[in-house]
Parts: C-alpha cells; sequence; structure tokens
C-alpha cells in the first residue's frame, strides 16, 4: 500500500471517529490515537526509512499536511465540545446567593512563638536590645570564644551536631555573645534568641532542638546584685506577679562563678509532679558573671568591665506559663492541641 493509500485510509477513518466523538474526552482520545507516538500518523514516517532522498521532502510534507489537518478538527472540535460542556453544567448548577460565606478562621501564633515574645517583650522593657546569630556555626563562637579549651571536659556537656571539623549546629545562642562584644563597646545590654541543636534523647522534658534566649549585660562595676535584681523583674513582668525563685551554685565554662536559677513549678505548685521531678521546682536558668577570658576573646578589657550573662529555654517556660506537660507536643503539630493558644 502506497502512502497516498495509507494517508486516504487515515484520512477516511478519521473523518468517521470525529463524527462519533460527543465529549471532550472523547477528543482527547482520539488525539492519542491518531498523534501519539504510536498514533496513525506517526506510523507513516516508515516510508521516509525506505524512500529516495528526493523523494523525501515530498512524502514529508504529504504527513505534515494530514497531520495539521487532523490537528486543527481536533482543536476546532474541542473548543466546541467544551463550550457545549461548560453551557450544561451551569444550567444544572443551582447557586443559592441567600446562603451565608465561607468562615475564614484567623491563623494563631504557636504557644513557643506566644512566650518567646512575652519573653523578649519583657527584657525589651527593661533596656535590652536583640541580636541575632547564625544556627550553623564555628567552634569559635560556640565553644573556643566562649572558654571552651579543644580539651576541655565541659566540651562532653554538650551533645553537639558536627557538620565537619570546625562547623556545627550552635548548642546555645551564647554564640552570640562574642560576635556582639567585637562590633560594640560597653555598657552592652544585649537579648539573644533562637534555636539550639543537641543530641539529647527524646523525653517529656528535653528535645534535639529547642529555642533559647540569652541575655547579657557588660559595663563597669556589674555585680552578681545586678544579676539577682534582673531575673526577679524579669520573672515579675512575664508571670505578672512575684515568682518564687531559689539560686544553686554551678559551672558553665563561659561564666564565673555560675549558677542555676529555679523557680516554683507553676503545674503542680511546688507539690511534685513528672515535669520537675517530684521536686516541686523547675531549673529555668543558666548564669553568672562572664568569664575574663570570655571578655578577652570579644576585646573587652576584664580588669576595667564585668558582666552577667543568663540563658533560659523558651519551650520550659512555656510550659509552665501554659500548664504543657510534655515538651514533644510542641513539635507533633497536632491542631487540637495548637489552637488553644490565644491569637
Amino acid at each position: 500500500m502506497t502512502l497516498n493509500d495509507q494517508i486516504t485510509e487515515i484520512r477516511s477513518k478519521f473523518s468517521k471517529d470525529l463524527k462519533l466523538a460527543k465529549t471532550s474526552k472523547n477528543i482527547e482520545h482520539l488525539k492519542i490515537s491518531y498523534l501519539g507516538k504510536k498514533g496513525s500518523v506517526q506510523s507513516l514516517m516508515q516510508f521516509l526509512k525506505d524512500a529516495k532522498n528526493d523523494e523525501r521532502p515530498i512524502l514529508g510534507k504529504q504527513i505534515n499536511d494530514l497531520k495539521y489537518e487532523i490537528t486543527s478538527h481536533l482543536e476546532n472540535s474541542l473548543k466546541r465540545l467544551l463550550l457545549e460542556e461548560e453551557t450544561i453544567k451551569l444550567k444544572s448548577e443551582h447557586l443559592d446567593v441567600t446562603l451565608p460565606g465561607r468562615k475564614h478562621h484567623w491563623g494563631r501564633y504557636h504557644p513557643v512563638t506566644l512566650t518567646l515574645n512575652k519573653i523578649l517583650d519583657a527584657l525589651i522593657s527593661m533596656g535590652f536590645a536583640v541580636e541575632t546569630g547564625p544556627d550553623v556555626d564555628s567552634d569559635f563562637y560556640n565553644f573556643e570564644g566562649l572558654n571552651f579549651a579543644k580539651d576541655h571536659p565541659a566540651r562532653d556537656m554538650q551533645d553537639t551536631f558536627y557538620i565537619s571539623d570546625d562547623l556545627l549546629l550552635r548548642t546555645h545562642t551564647s554564640n552570640v555573645q562574642v560576635r556582639v562584644m567585637e562590633k560594640s563597646k560597653p555598657p552592652i545590654r544585649c537579648i539573644a534568641p533562637g534555636k539550639c541543636f543537641r543530641n539529647e534523647t527524646i523525653s517529656s522534658r528535653s528535645h534535639v532542638f529547642f529555642h533559647q534566649v540569652e541575655f547579657f549585660y557588660i559595663d563597669e562595676n556589674v555585680s552578681f546584685v545586678d544579676l539577682f535584681a534582673t531575673i526577679d523583674e524579669f520573672f515579675a513582668k512575664l508571670f505578672k506577679k512575684p515568682i518564687e525563685t531559689r539560686f544553686r551554685p554551678s559551672f558553665f565554662p563561659f561564666v564565673e562563678p555560675g549558677m542555676e536559677c529555679d523557680i516554683k513549678c507553676e503545674i503542680c505548685k511546688g507539690q511534685g509532679c513528672r515535669l520537675c521531678k517530684d521536686s516541686g521546682w523547675l531549673e529555668v536558668f543558666g548564669a553568672g558573671m562572664i568569664h575574663p577570658n570570655v571578655l578577652k576573646a570579644g576585646g573587652i578589657d576584664p580588669e576595667k568591665y564585668s558582666g552577667f550573662a543568663a540563658g533560659l529555654g523558651v519551650e520550659r517556660l512555656a510550659m509552665l506559663m501554659y500548664e504543657i506537660k510534655d515538651i514533644r507536643l510542641f513539635t507533633e503539630n497536632d491542631i487540637r492541641f495548637l489552637k488553644q493558644f490565644d491569637l
């Protein structure tokens, strides 16, 4: 059978099939059947393989003319059928304009964001300025500049996620301290909020990532008295009432002397529960006087200036403020839990 015979046969069959097409889906099927990779028109390309070089342009034009003809008929039929289908659909639908509109629900803040905003508001009202630092940082700003020597045993306290020998996911927002000292002169009163990452066992009290706010103050003659006063004022602003606190000596490489601050558990009112490990108290702050070596790393003379630093976990405070018993709820994205909190 010659090419002309094949084209005539395909044209005749297509004309019959097109008349039988009653829906837009039928047109799509015809398009695949005639113009697809395994379609009738594509099968004609075999004639070009065996044709002489001077015959190929003529045969190719005949095939392309057929392809253009079929394409044109399909497009016109598709437009007509789509219009008919849309008209039928509109006639069958009924729109009741008296129905109320769809309700648009307002988004809500995550409880961690709510707590972080309250912490920042309290500290900003006390004269602190906000500074941020990178989540991925160098060993110097996260450890060495904060008086963690390369072989310092205190590094064992941090289960760190290392990216390379010198890059890591920060274990605390204290990595902002030296950066701020390098670009600012005392007096410095700074807040450093952000995410932290530690390779810890996930439980009701701890997670592998969490949020922390560090605040520090550097000036002449800064003492522990200033630290105690700042903490008491901060809690009073945050909880809108005086909060009972207690302080315990502790060790952190970047402060000397160091301490931990506990507040009475608001969930059990000091009676003991799972969150506070039945002690009635919950550790909130790690704090102390900034170590002279840290001041030197930031280019500040420790003979002239002194300062205090304190860091607190945002999730831990959120658990107290909203009486949440499990830190894992913050990351499970359960809408039943999240929608309970105010805008």
